[in-house]
């Protein structure tokens, strides 16, 4: 993989983001209902929403979206897997040129991509395109790091990635998240995620990630070789689990 463009590192892999990337937890939603208000009249764009994981969240529980995605192929796939369902809509375009009307969103989501922005940018644009009092809605599906199993995982990563330090979305702590939406204040949550796997959807999941080699990659067999000693290392059953902290965070700008 030579190219660190967020607008198209994944277009060779959407079978396997759409397979074995890991959902949201709907507790999301009972979390910005309770909290925010966010009933399902409200008008949602997801932005980066790549093949629509989070837009389905949304959809699911009854809301409109608009699914802003820069991608071809992943827009394409997202159209594919929820074109059918009332309320969504895609949209080619950016976190920093959404092409949304201003003043016609009554919240923004970003489920995994924020950390792909420019958040300066962005920022001014999430503020033009919501109303006065809609929210932006950070999400991160993070990895667990505990367990034996978690900690050997992440060092294979960085071990076979080409560039996962640099694009690791741990880079977005708090401090990054208050200076985006600073001066206004922000709400964080936490909810608990996971993912049970066969050797085959490890493999999957592990080549869903922009920074890992691919098939067609000399990187690829040494590191399918690693993955397949650790699998066998900590399986029980047959399947290992991934486990997450899904990191919310909400404000308005």
């Amino acid at each position: 993989m030579t190219t660190t463009n967020s607008t198209v590192r994944f277009s060779n892999r959407v079978d396997d983001y759409v397979k074995y990337r890991p959902g949201y937890p709907t507790e999301i939603i009972d979390f910005l209902q309770h909290d925010y208000n966010l009933t399902t009249d409200k008008l949602i764009a997801d932005i980066g929403a790549g093949t629509g994981i989070s837009t389905a969240l949304f959809l699911n529980a009854g809301y409109r979206v608009i699914a802003v995605e820069p991608n071809l192929e992943m827009r394409n796939k997202a159209i594919e897997l929820l074109g059918t369902l009332p309320g969504f809509k895609a949209q080619d375009g950016t976190a920093e040129a959404t092409g949304l009307d201003t003043g016609s969103i009554d919240a923004i989501i970003a489920g995994q991509a924020f950390h792909w922005f420019n958040a300066e940018t962005s920022r001014v644009e999430f503020k033009r395109i919501l109303k006065p009092d809609g929210i932006a809605v950070l999400i991160w599906n993070e990895r667990k790091i505990a367990s034996a199993f978690e900690k050997n995982y992440d060092e294979l990563i960085i071990k076979h990635a080409t560039d996962y330090v640099k694009v690791d979305h741990r880079n977005i702590d708090p401090e990054h998240i208050g200076a985006f939406f600073h001066p206004q204040p922000f709400q964080s949550a936490v909810f608990q995620n996971k993912q049970v796997f066969d050797f085959d959807g490890l493999a999957g999941r592990l080549l869903s990630s922009s920074y890992m080699p691919t098939k067609d990659d000399s990187g690829y067999e040494p590191m399918i070789t690693d993955l397949r000693e650790l699998f066998n290392r900590y399986q029980q059953n047959d399947v290992i689990a991934i486990n997450y902290d899904t990191k919310v965070y909400v404000g308005r700008l």
